[in-house]
């Protein structure tokens, strides 16, 4: 009998120059992927602030039609400008604003944590999609400066900060500015004589960066100021802010810090 000669058949396959090919073209595909991805997401984070701005506003206009003006943003020590926005659409307990309210820090929390009768409060914006949190779980209960940890405010769209309870990541602190329009002026070295004031926020802009405590706002009375002013009005006018006969919305925006090139306003939008 003769052997049987085993014939074997050669395996097609890839060169090591056709896998390496292939192989850089995807890492090329990849590296032009991720930039256009993240591009996509900040776009789509930014829709979101401008309609979460756009609530806002609706708010504050049913607000100061029938309270004939908008709600205080002036600081005085237990009380920032954010906080008052918050107060005044949704309450401080975030279920609704209590009228006769003067903003002053005399509240029993026992009361603001137990159900309460809502007959006489009329919320500007809704609490469930107020993104309303309290100052303590944004910053952390230890960094929250001069002000009371459980004071609410309105968070913005770009979640940043884990929150100190849920562990869900929510955004930094909307900061809310009312128009003085007594005054003239758009003036970083006199902040109380500018339609804007800078103080009125200035307590927030002074605390640790909640999710890095080594990191801190860059802004500046300098910065703010050239933020906000209205570069579309003619030489011939006198410098003014955006928005001199109402207020100012701010976002610290994408990387979550106050006074750089991604702080988003409700003007320019």
């Amino acid at each position: 009998m003769k052997p049987v000669k085993r014939q074997w058949r050669g395996i097609a396959g890839f060169t090591i120059v056709e896998l390496l090919t292939v192989i850089s073209i995807i890492v090329i595909l990849i590296g032009l992927l991720v930039p256009a991805l993240n591009m996509v997401k900040r776009y789509a984070k930014k829709v979101s602030q401008k309609n979460q701005f756009h609530a806002i506003k609706i708010g504050l206009e049913t607000y100061n039609a029938e309270w004939d003006g908008y709600p205080p943003s002036r600081e005085n020590g237990d009380f920032c400008g954010a906080m008052k926005l918050c107060e005044a659409l949704v309450g401080l307990d975030r279920r609704g604003f209590k009228p006769g309210s003067k903003f002053e820090w005399t509240l029993d929390w026992a009361m603001y944590n137990a159900d309460v009768d809502l007959s006489d409060r009329r919320p500007y914006l809704t609490p469930d999609n107020s993104n309303a949190y309290a100052l303590g779980n944004v910053n952390g209960p230890a960094n929250t400066g001069p002000y009371d940890p459980k004071v609410p405010v309105i968070c913005d769209m770009y979640p940043r900060v884990t929150n100190q309870d849920t562990g869900r990541l929510i955004g930094m602190p909307v900061l809310y500015f009312k128009a003085d329009t007594t005054k003239t002026l758009n003036d970083y070295t006199k902040p109380e004589e500018s339609i804007i004031n800078y103080m009125d926020n200035m307590g927030l802009f002074g605390l640790k960066v909640a999710w890095d405590p080594g990191l801190t706002h860059v802004i500046t009375p300098a910065i703010f100021y050239e933020q906000i002013l209205n570069k579309n009005l003619p030489s011939t006018v006198p410098v003014r802010p955006y928005n001199a006969d109402s207020y100012i919305l701010m976002s610290a925006g994408f990387d979550g810090l106050y006074g750089t090139d991604d702080d988003v306003f409700n003007f320019g939008m």
